[in-house]
């Protein structure tokens, strides 16, 4: 079973670790932090920011992964979305495309969102793909976007829109593993 707990305190060590590891690191825009006294700094900014929402992802329980929105509570009801699987052994086994549903739920339904968007790098294929299956659409491709390392790399813009996922819901969950769909009932008859 694949849920979204909110994220605590106690969560700051894991995420500092998963982000510096280089299978995460190397298809997120931006740099990783270098210490930890930076990572508790950029932590305590994103809890404390009352646009920003963060939930670790877990299977079986156990934390696997990060999902967020950032931008909630503007007028325009739009937030940037990210989500990464930190956990090797979770990775290709479908936790990735479960998150995203209970994500979009969320953003969706709970927070009254009428779009969600993000940026993905170009090269990114595994990420485009599962995003695309979701019902995300490519709105701009931004070339030479975001530094990693000592190259630029392009970006690529995604989003999707409330009645899109409404539309789009029933489907992507049925495609989901038995074990992977959200607790959130679906009309199966």
């Amino acid at each position: 079973m694949i849920q979204l707990r909110d994220l605590t305190e106690d969560d700051s060590e894991r995420l500092f670790l998963w982000r510096r590891e280089p299978e995460v690191d190397r298809w997120m825009c931006g740099r990783a932090a270098q210490t930890l006294d930076e990572h508790e700094r950029w932590f305590d900014k994103f809890r404390g920011d009352a646009g920003s929402r963060g939930w670790i992802i877990c299977r079986a329980d156990l934390p696997v992964g990060f999902l967020t929105l950032k931008g909630l509570g503007g007028c325009d009801r739009r937030a940037e979305w990210g989500w990464y699987i930190g956990d090797a052994d979770a990775r290709g086994r479908g936790v990735g495309r479960a998150a995203q549903a209970l994500g979009l739920d969320r953003a969706f339904d709970e927070f009254g969102l009428n779009k969600v968007w993000a940026e993905v790098l170009a090269d990114n294929d595994t990420a485009l793909k599962a995003q695309a299956a979701a019902g995300f659409r490519r709105e701009g491709y931004l070339r030479r976007h975001t530094l990693k390392g000592d190259q630029f790399r392009d970006v690529v813009l995604l989003s999707i829109l409330a009645d899109e996922w409404r539309a789009r819901r029933e489907t992507y969950v049925r495609g989901l593993a038995p074990d992977r769909r959200p607790k959130v009932a679906v009309n199966e008859s």
